[in-house]
């Protein structure tokens, strides 16, 4: 197979995006615009629902994205993982808005250069470098559409050789994303099902009747920490190199967390869980916007810690799953929400809020009805989460590989 060297600008448009005005900025919308932080370290969209940015108004007609548009990242975060050079695809019409801290990718000669192989040229490690190493800034590192341009990069000489490496690489893409709908699926199906009966109190044999207050037969009122331990003590020993979780590896919508973020450490946090713990935030604004994790990626036995921002619920009285699941709950966020103080912006949940809430607690033999339902849901949840996680490894390792040319598709 040929390969040739060429710069980047004989092949590609680079335009930076717009300087939206913040005084239109608003809480919800339509419009939303896209930042460097919509892309993960190592390149691909990152959508994070907490911190969208809606847009109410006027902007120039061509800075209004399209689905399969190409951005890459002109500007780094402060204080977080690098992104600069990082490329995502917009995923849907009409929607999203081009940011100036980014750039939009068009090919100019697609004689030479396929679009997808484009993709993936831009996430690997030695385009990277060259962008990193051309930026400019102290604090927070830039780059330019000409610096973009002027990178050397190598490629296939056979266009169709280079739209099979795309292919090859975004077929893994497309499994994780199928395990990622898979996953929700799953999730929604139990906690759908947990508000059925815990909380509609509409349990098999009910009828779909709901009880207006009044609990079923076998069922009482009582407390959360009737139920569920908060904050309960684990010890390790000084030293032991632990896993450490922060709040960036929970998810706002689902169990599954980012074990990218994860470290070692030895130094621990007086945060600790175990396999089946659930790990709650406690600070604003993570509570509001739901995040929330459950602890599958841990072997039995085995201990972590994580932010001090969480707080640890683990099942006295019902399983891991119902303990999830009651996290998860909006009447029981709100109650915690509620029990909030602290300066704005820093307000925390007040452990009386997990004492003072009520519900009620149904009889052993449903909890083990819910529990052999949900106990298929979680594993095949957890099961998921690992493909994944060996699907991205493997892809990350290909990469490098196929786009030097040592490795053939």
């Amino acid at each position: 197979m040929k390969w040739e060297t060429a710069r980047l600008g004989e092949l590609i448009d680079v335009k930076h995006g717009y300087a939206f005005k913040g005084e239109s900025f608003v809480d919800s919308g339509d419009l939303v615009l896209l930042t460097p932080g919509n892309c993960h370290e190592t390149g691909g969209l990152k959508l994070r629902a907490d911190k969208e940015k809606f847009y109410s108004g006027e902007f120039p007609d061509d800075y209004l994205l399209h689905q399969g548009d190409m951005l890459i990242v002109m500007t780094d975060l402060v204080g977080a993982a690098p992104v600069l050079g990082g490329a995502f695809l917009v995923p849907e019409n009409d929607r999203y808005l081009h940011n100036q801290r980014l750039g939009l990718i068009t090919v100019t000669d697609e004689s030479r250069l396929d679009k997808g192989f484009l993709y993936w040229l831009l996430n690997s490690h030695d385009y990277r470098a060259q962008v990193r190493g051309s930026a400019s800034g102290a604090t927070v590192r830039h780059t330019s559409p000409g610096r973009v341009k002027n990178v050397i990069v190598r490629l296939p000489s056979d266009l169709a050789y280079q739209q099979e490496v795309a292919q090859g690489l975004f077929a893994y893409d497309d499994l994780i994303d199928n395990n990622r709908r898979r996953i929700k699926l799953l999730e929604d199906s139990v906690r759908l099902l947990f508000d059925e009966w815990f909380v509609r109190l509409r349990p098999p044999g009910s009828g779909g009747q709901s009880q207006h207050g009044s609990l079923p037969a076998g069922w009482r009122w009582g407390r959360c920490t009737d139920m569920v331990a908060v904050n309960p003590k684990v010890r390790t020993a000084k030293d032991t190199e632990l896993w450490y979780v922060p709040m960036s590896a929970l998810s706002q919508v689902g169990m599954t967390v980012d074990k990218a973020d994860f470290e070692r450490r030895t130094e621990h946090t007086a945060v600790r869980f175990e396999r089946g713990d659930t790990l709650f935030a406690r600070i604003t604004p993570c509570l509001e916007n739901g995040k929330t994790g459950y602890v599958y990626f841990l072997a039995e036995g085995e201990i972590a810690c994580g932010s001090t921002e969480f707080v640890v619920l683990r099942g006295k009285t019902v399983s891991s799953f119902f303990t999830y699941c009651l996290a998860r709950n909006q009447t029981f966020r709100d109650s915690a929400v509620k029990s909030m103080i602290g300066s704005s912006g820093r307000q925390r949940v007040q452990p009386s809020a997990f004492e003072k809430f009520e519900l009620a607690i149904p009889p052993e033999s449903l909890l083990s009805h819910f529990d052999v339902v949900a106990a298929d849901c979680f594993e095949q949840v957890a099961n998921l989460a690992g493909q994944n996680e060996r699907l991205i490894k493997a892809r990350d390792l290909l990469l490098p590989r196929l786009m030097s040319g040592d490795l053939a598709v």
